[in-house]
């Protein structure tokens, strides 16, 4: 297995690379952090337009319009809901998911999240993140040429209502315009960025746990991720233990260490998340 710091001097390269040539900031889309960058789950890339959507097998699961108060043609692989990915109006990437089964015994997710930001589809409850706003993602959509130029996204968006075009909050972009929001700084972690995490507390209750955090890397937002509180097998997600939660949040709440199952999912906008070093 190669080293760290190959896996690093590779990313640099290649971020070196997409700075000659041009590329968006936001040059891709890949989930799930792993310890073997190579391996099936690690940092796969995601396809980012419809037609290659469909060419790896996602299928669409609604229409714009055809899940509630939901942006986007929403398209799943292998009907695993742990990864829903959006599409504009024009077939371009606009948004992901997580979808968590409804599960009234496990009391998830808490009633007080219900509608923010879980919604309700069906028999699972969402929780939906935008790379461009809302409004526009079922109406004009995007062009070829706006997607060339911005790549996954111009924007942040995370949905925390019923309706994704009056109730997302956006997010901001740079670490200087996130400092003095109710956002918690939290710790570097290489190959993730800098985390965020909202109004974080050690004596907080864990059904007030926003399940979204920020990831920074060089002060500018290129990542994100969700953290669920409830045990999910898809293998796009993480299982971080309770004794390296305090590796990513400070202060660390006391209700997420004692929780049995904690599933994340890291989020990256770029093509080398081996690059991100804070």
């Amino acid at each position: 297995m190669l080293s760290l710091g190959v896996f690093l001097a590779i990313g640099l390269v290649a971020t070196g690379n997409a700075f000659l040539f041009g590329d968006p900031e936001w040059n891709n889309l890949r989930v799930t952090w792993s310890p073997n960058p190579f391996g099936t789950y690690g940092f796969n890339a995601m396809p980012r337009t419809v037609d290659e959507a469909k060419a790896q097998g996602f299928v669409m699961e609604s229409d714009c319009g055809g899940a509630a108060g939901i942006q986007g043609k929403r398209f799943v692989k292998g009907r695993d809901y742990a990864l829903v990915l959006l599409y504009d109006t024009n077939g371009y990437i606009a948004g992901i998911q997580i979808g968590v089964p409804k599960n009234d015994s496990a009391g998830f997710p808490p009633v007080k999240q219900i509608n923010h930001p879980f919604i309700r589809v069906a028999n699972m409850y969402f929780v939906t993140a935008y790379f461009t706003d809302p409004a526009t993602i079922c109406s004009t959509g995007r062009t070829g040429a706006k997607f060339a130029a911005d790549g996954t996204g111009d924007s942040l968006y995370i949905q925390n209502g019923t309706n994704a075009v009056t109730d997302s909050i956006k997010i901001p972009m740079t670490q200087a315009d996130v400092a003095g929001t109710r956002w918690t700084k939290g710790h570097c972690f290489v190959t993730m960025g800098l985390h965020y995490w909202y109004d974080v507390s050690t004596d907080m209750s864990c059904d007030d746990f926003f399940p979204v955090f920020l990831l920074y890397n060089h002060g500018k937002l290129n990542a994100f991720g969700w953290a669920i509180g409830t045990a999910m097998s898809s293998p796009h997600l993480e299982h971080p233990t309770s004794s390296v939660i305090q590796s990513f949040i400070d202060p660390v709440p006391t209700c997420l260490v004692q929780k049995p199952h904690l599933s994340t999912m890291h989020i990256y906008m770029t093509n080398v998340p081996l690059a991100d070093t804070c």
